[in-house]
């Protein structure tokens, strides 16, 4: 009997590289966002159009295509990262809301995100993003994930007085209980992929802002615009040098 061929999904497979370019890809988010809002002084509610744009066009184009294409869909996560930088500090500091606020209002509309996925698809898991239902609330759970890692980075660096490094410490220090747990015991894998999915904001939020902002803050005042050329090399670079598989899709 022929075997049948697998099918795959249009995300990629979840190893170790993926986990890196995520990384690279929400410290990107950080520089990025803060270089349009901040550097341009377009201010954060037109930083947030802008990329909430670029969203919206990156999401129907992969949601459009026909496989999976890794530039596409890293693409599409960096402009979920931007648009959820410059919403969560727009939320938080434009509007007043404060980081617990906003980290609070941010987790729920996640937890509803994939309560609502759960109800119409029957899993939330990357095995079954193969269908363009899935897809839509797929990269609607990111968009929240990543503002809501955003709030989480601010809020511990800033408010709870972790300051960067001790911010990327403890949600280094997180993600590592997240792998042992994952490869040491049986606690489901899905609900560990978007835990170490939403912390993985938080620690390329705090990486970004030790990178550009200024010495007395705490940073090293890098230029926002040449760490986030830095980091689109980088990934770039890991991309072509690393080729990506689509993960495998439910049956």
């Amino acid at each position: 009997m022929t075997k049948q061929p697998l099918s795959v999904t249009k995300v990629p497979e979840v190893t170790l590289g993926f986990w890196i370019v995520k990384i690279a890809a929400t410290t990107l988010g950080e520089t990025g966002g803060d270089a349009v809002s901040m550097s341009m002084n377009l201010g954060y509610l037109i930083g947030t159009a802008i990329f909430a744009v670029i969203f919206i066009a990156a999401v129907t184009a992969q949601v459009r295509a026909k496989q999976f294409y890794a530039p596409l869909y890293w693409l599409t996560i960096i402009a979920t990262t931007t648009v959820g930088t410059t919403l969560a500090d727009f939320a938080d500091r434009s509007l007043g809301i404060g980081y617990a606020g906003g980290s609070s209002i941010l987790l729920a509309l996640v937890l509803v995100s994939l309560l609502a996925w759960y109800r119409t698809t029957g899993s939330v898991s990357v095995s079954t993003v193969s269908s363009p239902k899935a897809e839509v609330f797929y990269w609607i759970t990111i968009m929240f994930s990543q503002t809501l890692g955003t709030a989480l980075g601010d809020w511990t660096a800033d408010s709870a007085g972790f300051g960067y490094s001790g911010a990327a410490a403890l949600f280094g220090g997180l993600l590592l209980v997240l792998a042992i747990l994952h490869y040491w015991t049986r606690i489901s894998k899905t609900l560990l992929f978007w835990c170490a999915f939403i912390l993985t904001r938080p620690l390329g939020a705090v990486v970004g802002d030790f990178l550009d902002k200024p010495v007395d803050h705490g940073g090293l005042a890098l230029s926002r615009y040449t760490a986030s050329l830095a980091l689109v090399l980088f990934i770039v670079a890991w991309m072509t040098f690393f080729r990506q598989r689509p993960a495998t899709a439910a049956h």
